[in-house]
């Protein structure tokens, strides 16, 4: 039988509440698998997502195997087999996750299976998909934010036509009983642009010092600047192997150098129907229209 898999996983804070989930298409049908953990890790949880993958088939499979973690796909192409010769060892460590390795080989020996890096958050509607399944199965264990009212809060949103095309971001800053909106656009770009736009502009509305609260709708932005802007710097804003800049590392920066310059609690709010959130978004699309 042939079956096509999609699985992603992720934990935020990474370690911290994590989710994963997985799509198994197989003819006309369709497979959604999801599951939680309140302690985990990005990596243990797109090794889990595969594991209850593989582990729903009940015979051996011919599988095209989707995955955005080059940790999975290239742990499971080019690394398992050294590990598993030296014991699970490497540098005379045991190697991390290696209770999720072992599991996961056997059940990969089972299938044949072709295995597929897919750019995360890059337009492929399966990955697009599975990645928010994760999301949900991770927001359903994890406390609700608690908003403080006596911090600003900045509320960010983005619009883009085309992608590459004409777009435009929206900033709604609310400091008590006060409300003050920004935006602006540009003729050529992308939303993950008017993303860290809007957020480098929002944050020039307060002045240095400032503690504020920022929402965003935007995995990109607040995964970017939670957690993968930490790699980015040791690696001098370069992508892993050190041959391609990070996408859109100018802004980065500046937003990276800034942020040094606030008290910032960054709050994913994706999903939740927020006023600011709402007001922000129709300035986004408005400086579309007049690009």
């Amino acid at each position: 039988m042939k079956v096509i898999i999609y699985s992603d996983g992720g934990a935020d804070p990474n370690p911290g509440i994590g989710g994963w989930a997985a799509i198994l298409r197989f003819g006309q049908h369709e497979k959604v698998l999801k599951g939680n953990d309140p302690e985990a890790t990005n990596n243990r949880m797109e090794l889990t997502a595969a594991i209850h993958a593989l582990q729903a088939l009940k015979r051996p499979c011919d599988i095209t195997f989707y995955t955005d973690s080059e940790y999975l796909r290239k742990g499971i192409t080019e690394w398992i087999d050294e590990w598993a010769a030296k014991g699970w060892q490497r540098k005379g460590k045991e190697i991390p996750n290696v209770d999720l390795w072992q599991e996961l080989w056997p059940l990969v020996k089972t299938h044949q299976i072709e295995w597929h890096w897919v750019k995360g958050h890059s337009g492929d509607s399966y990955n697009e998909r599975v990645d928010e399944l994760a999301r949900q199965a991770r927001l359903e264990i994890t406390p609700g934010e608690e908003i403080d009212q006596n911090v600003p809060k900045l509320y960010l949103r983005s619009s883009c036509k085309g992608n590459p095309g004409p777009g435009g971001w929206g900033a709604v800053l609310e400091e008590g009983h006060d409300t003050e909106q920004l935006s602006g656009s540009s003729p050529k770009t992308t939303n993950n642009r008017m993303e860290i736009t809007a957020a480098i502009e929002g944050l020039l509305m307060l002045p240095p010092g400032s503690k504020v609260q920022i929402f965003t709708t935007s995995d990109y932005l607040f995964q970017g600047i939670t957690q993968w802007i930490r790699g980015w710097r040791k690696r001098n804003w370069m992508k892993q192997g050190g041959e391609q800049p990070v996408a859109n590392a100018d802004l980065w920066q500046a937003l990276d150098k800034l942020s040094e310059n606030y008290k910032i609690r960054w709050i994913n709010a994706k999903g939740q129907v927020l006023a600011g959130l709402e007001e922000a978004g129709k300035l986004a699309a408005n400086a579309v229209r007049v690009v």
